[in-house]
């Protein structure tokens, strides 16, 4: 459920006319509904209150810094993949003891970042890795706490592009291979294991592929703990997807009803890193129609949002579902939503029924919040757009609009040139 709803055939951003804040803060423009954004970090605290749990928001989906305040207010942390991620979590509230630290490629000033502020664990993914991070927390004269990333071999059944969970992907260590690499861990001076982590696509539409790869970590925890090795967190990952189209993913509720019979009498305290099904539903992108353009079987309509403002159409081929912010009666037509980018591949929508709109009228691409502004870029120099939250009535903006002069910052014309 989300709180974008019409409104005597206009469309509200919660209390909010989304006419008026285009009107307000200008075309394209993300907004998102704070009333769906704390329900939906609501829903996985309250399906998983009967454990020990921390729900580390994926922030890779969304990572404007009001969207992690506003989770770490009420009791959210951070999944994050890079330095960048964790310096925007610390400087939006989010306490480092609830911050996991995931991602394949992690770098010694990273590295030595990440254990400066005492986070509660990195998901290491290679024995280079291990070896590298026992090192670098050496040399600092400290313990790096860490979980491995197992991968289960466990199909997500999703995008190629955002399954990570099977043999052939480059993500995590063969769960045939963890007992010897928690026992290399064991074994290393400057190494603290604390946890076991496994995460095996994004976009799951059901609960059995998170259940089957369950059962083969709790086996290897088992195994660990013959060995003298004790496991803390169990970090279950994230992935659960959100309605698009027609998908009809669990809710975390339905999810919890799986798992939680798997973790009776276990004393582990559950990591949960949702990122998607938390702010994919809680975000649109509004857009405005510049031009309309006819074609032999279809219909243009070109706007001014385009791959740069929001890739996943042209990355994935993903739908979003398009709707008019005022609704009227014309006729629907077959059409193509293009933005004003010079790539074949620059869609929102393609081979779409919809109904027919007149130039300037705007556009709501539904769905929006996750994977939207964070893949944003400044292609063909392009300023990224502005992002507006709403509560009730009041709004309030949360990211300018870049300027001409910000697509410049940080570059040099030297005398040599």
């Amino acid at each position: 459920m989300n709180f974008f709803q019409y409104k005597k055939n206009e469309l509200y951003a919660e209390d909010v006319p989304v006419k008026k804040l285009v009107e307000e803060f200008g075309s394209p423009l993300y907004i998102y509904s704070h009333k769906t954004l704390l329900r939906h970090l609501n829903a996985y605290k309250d399906a998983f209150s009967s454990t020990k749990h921390v729900v580390c928001f994926a922030m890779k989906s969304n990572s404007n810094s009001a969207v992690l305040n506003l989770f770490a207010k009420n009791g959210g942390g951070a999944d994050v993949v890079s330095g960048g991620e964790l310096f925007r979590a610390l400087k939006s509230g989010v306490p480092s003891e609830k911050i996991v630290y995931a991602g394949v490629g992690k770098t010694e000033e990273e590295i030595r970042y990440a254990l400066k502020n005492k986070i509660m664990m990195f998901n290491v993914e290679s024995e280079n890795e291990l070896r590298e991070m026992d090192r670098i927390a050496g040399l600092m004269k400290t313990k790096a706490p860490i979980a491995l990333r197992i991968n289960p071999d466990v199909d997500a059944k999703t995008h190629a592009y955002i399954s990570t969970g099977m043999k052939k992907h480059k993500f995590g260590i063969p769960i045939e291979n963890g007992l010897e690499h928690y026992k290399l861990a064991n074994s290393l001076r400057n190494i603290e294991v604390v946890g076991i982590h496994k995460h095996i696509g994004s976009q799951l539409t059901k609960a059995s592929p998170f259940v089957d790869a369950l059962k083969k970590i709790l086996v290897l925890v088992d195994t660990l703990k013959d060995n003298n090795i004790f496991i803390k967190y169990l970090d279950l990952g994230g992935g659960l997807g959100i309605t698009y189209s027609n998908e009809t993913p669990p809710e975390p509720a339905d999810l919890a009803k799986k798992i939680l019979p798997l973790l009776k009498r276990r004393d582990l305290t559950i990591v949960l890193e949702p990122g998607r099904s938390i702010v994919g539903n809680s975000g649109i992108l509004v857009t405005k129609t510049l031009y309309l353009k006819k074609g032999e079987k279809k219909e243009f309509f070109i706007v001014d949002a385009g791959m740069n403002d929001l890739m996943r159409p042209s990355l994935y081929d993903a739908y979003h579902h398009i709707q008019p912010v005022v609704k009227n009666r014309r006729e629907s037509v077959i059409a193509d939503v293009v933005g004003p980018i010079c790539e074949s591949g620059d869609f929102l929508a393609r081979g779409r029924k919809l109904q027919k709109v007149k130039q300037g009228e705007l556009l709501a691409v539904m769905s929006a919040g996750a994977y939207g502004f964070s893949m944003s870029s400044n292609y063909n120099s392009r300023p990224r757009a502005a992002e507006v939250i709403v509560k009730g009535s009041k709004y309030a903006l949360i990211r300018k609009r870049e300027t001409y002069n910000d697509l410049l910052r940080g570059e040099i014309i030297p005398e040599i040139i």
